[in-house]
């Protein structure tokens, strides 16, 4: 391939883009909770080498590292639940709250525009009616991807299983791809991986665990209603990148709204959003995660937005850690450098229009770019 016309490279290489996209939207049933159960049996990876070097038997010590994993996500589940209980005992006096709330935009309505009260009203119960058709539309959606949620559910534990008992297997296929004087370059490439996802995933973990406890402890000392609800939400959704927090912070001043009949609150809720906010982004997630791999705004937005149109929220969630193992990929691959730099956020100072090396393929330029931006090269723990 390396004979051919650079304009044929480039053209296949936009084709197979082409069709690997196609594979993955056609496909996604498959691939979302494959993915996912690759990224958990990373996460996993470490009660799975205790147990296994203790000398357990491989399906003792999986089916451990699977129970602990379920006893987590019971425990989620178990907190989310009792939260939403609480929510729903307040349902009248949030429902008193919120018709105070109308109330009072509907006088202001009325002292700044000519539309009378009964005009506001009609207004009203019209989108009403259409939001409760909207509800009823989405809530019978919703009731038919039910099978497809508890398949995804039913797979997830199964693939986690089978992927770490063949895991040898499995990379015995990867580097029977290639030939032997580049097995030492595979496996580095592979363990590079291994590493940045691992710590991006453990980094996530430790980053939804603090942002609960500091958020919702600080709304609660303040004596925000339901502040721990508003902690685990905004945590979860500050997972996905810039969207999760702008729905983070209206889902926050919704419940905050809707529990209170005064306004104060919600500048409170903000406030402290985004002083929790700027503290993750600029001291706490830099330390915990590290900066082994940076993505550029533009590939993290787009890829977000790729991931939610392809398998919906799962997608979101998985699109960051795909674009970072896919970076290791491409930055290691001689013949995909310039898809490695299109993701990364290895920028240049100065324009490659003025400075002829910044558009060579040299891993010493990218290294060199690497120090400038602070990334620092992935080890293994």
């Amino acid at each position: 391939m390396n004979n051919m016309p650079l304009t044929v490279r480039r053209s296949i290489e936009v084709m197979g883009l082409f069709f690997l996209g196609w594979i993955v939207v056609l496909g996604k049933g498959l691939l979302t909770p494959l993915l996912m159960a690759f990224f958990i049996s990373i996460m996993l990876l470490p009660i799975y080498r205790f147990f296994q070097d203790r000398k357990f038997p491989d399906a003792v010590s999986i089916g451990i590292s699977l129970l602990t994993l379920i006893i987590v996500l019971a425990g989620i589940v178990w907190f989310f639940s009792s939260q939403m209980s609480i929510l729903i005992r307040d349902f009248p006096t949030i429902q008193k709250n919120v018709m105070n709330h109308l109330t009072s935009l509907s006088e202001w309505v009325g002292s700044k525009t000519p539309f009378s009260s009964q005009e506001q009203t009609k207004f009203i119960r019209e989108q009403s009616n259409n939001l409760l058709n909207y509800a009823g539309n989405l809530l019978g959606s919703v009731a038919g991807g039910v099978t497809g949620i508890l398949v995804f559910l039913g797979l997830l534990p199964i693939y986690i299983f089978l992927l770490l008992f063949y895991k040898n297997l499995l990379l015995r296929f990867v580097f029977l791809w290639f030939p032997r004087d580049r097995h030492e370059k595979v496996g580095e490439t592979l363990g590079e991986i291994q590493v940045i996802i691992k710590s991006y995933l453990f980094g996530l973990l430790i980053q939804v665990t603090y942002m609960t406890i500091l958020l919702g402890g600080i709304l609660m000392i303040i004596g925000i209603k339901h502040a721990l609800l508003i902690g685990v939400i905004f945590a979860f959704l500050n997972l996905i990148p810039y969207v999760g927090a702008l729905l983070g912070n209206v889902i926050g001043v919704l419940l905050t709204l809707a529990s209170s009949d005064e306004l104060w609150p919600i500048l409170v809720v903000l406030g402290t959003i985004a002083a929790v906010q700027f503290l993750d982004n600029n001291i706490l997630m830099p330390r915990i995660v590290g900066s082994k791999v940076k993505i550029n705004a533009l590939a993290t937005i787009v890829g977000v937005v790729l991931g939610g149109e392809i398998a919906g929220i799962a997608g979101m969630f998985l699109s960051l850690p795909v674009i970072a193992m896919l970076k290791v990929v491409f930055d290691r691959t001689d013949q995909f450098k310039q898809w490695g730099v299109l993701f990364g956020d290895e920028r240049p100072e100065r324009s490659p229009m003025d400075v002829p090396v910044l558009r060579w393929r040299s891993d010493r330029v990218r290294k060199k770019l690497e120090e400038e931006n602070k990334i620092e090269p992935p080890h293994k723990d």
